[in-house]
């Protein structure tokens, strides 16, 4: 099942039930795609339409945020936990090291997925790592990296490359690059590699990690005012 969030689709699973979706997709022939739903992105598919398209014809659309839990609480949803990105994609990353599935880790800056890549590497020694690739490089060279993913024969492709950037990626080569999973990961490999720390277990059990990460850059601080922005166009569309 899944809940419209300002019109767009966030499924309303716990992490365990997405990592079993996620199971069921690695078994079919085709491309599939997880959003991560937040309020910024949220916000942002109301002035985008070409982004909009593709969070409504995600796979599976996680509920990326404490905003998206309150915000369904708030219209009577029945949304009541969160499946955050980072949370989301270790799981994935647990699976393929147990199931023999390859993974490719593409965006961020230049040496942060190969560094993320060794992290996860350490932690899983059966992981495969299909290939990295830095996220720094221009829209045209896109389609090589389709064809360099699609070369290394990867089951699960996570992009780390900011919204929309990311979900424009899937959909302008998802299919070429013949994963069978891809999924917007956003900043995750900055954390995994160790560059960046992420909240302390108090901060995620509030699902207040936002505001860790505020602290850290306050060049976030709007981004952040995003989400009493989501908050209020809730409740007028709830009204």
């Amino acid at each position: 099942m899944k809940e419209p969030i300002l019109g767009i689709p966030a499924h309303i699973v716990t992490l365990e039930e997405a990592v079993s979706r996620v199971k069921e997709m690695l078994k079919n022939n085709k491309s599939h795609f997880i959003a991560s739903v937040n309020p910024e992105i949220c916000i942002a598919a109301r002035e985008n339409e070409l982004l909009k398209k593709v969070l409504l014809e995600a796979d599976l659309g996680i509920p990326d945020g404490i905003g998206i839990v309150l915000a369904s609480r708030l219209c009577g949803g029945q949304i009541r936990a969160r499946v955050t990105g980072i949370d989301l994609m270790q799981e994935l990353v647990k699976l393929a090291a147990v199931e023999n599935k390859s993974i490719f880790l593409y965006g961020a800056a230049e040496g942060v997925a190969a560094e993320a890549a060794t992290k996860l590497t350490e932690s899983y020694p059966d992981l495969l790592i299909a290939g990295t690739q830095h996220g720094y490089i221009s829209k045209e060279q896109e389609a090589e990296v389709a064809k360099q993913i699609a070369a290394s024969g990867a089951d699960i492709v996570f992009i780390g490359l900011g919204s929309p950037r990311q979900e424009f990626f899937f959909a302008d080569h998802g299919s070429a690059t013949g994963a069978k999973v891809l999924m917007a990961v956003g900043g995750s490999f900055d954390v995994l590699s160790g560059r960046l720390p992420r909240a302390p277990r108090i901060y995620q059990r509030l699902g207040i990690e936002w505001l860790y990460r505020l602290c850290l850059q306050p060049a976030r601080l709007k981004r952040s005012l995003s989400l009493p922005r989501f908050l209020f166009l809730s409740l007028i569309k709830k009204f």
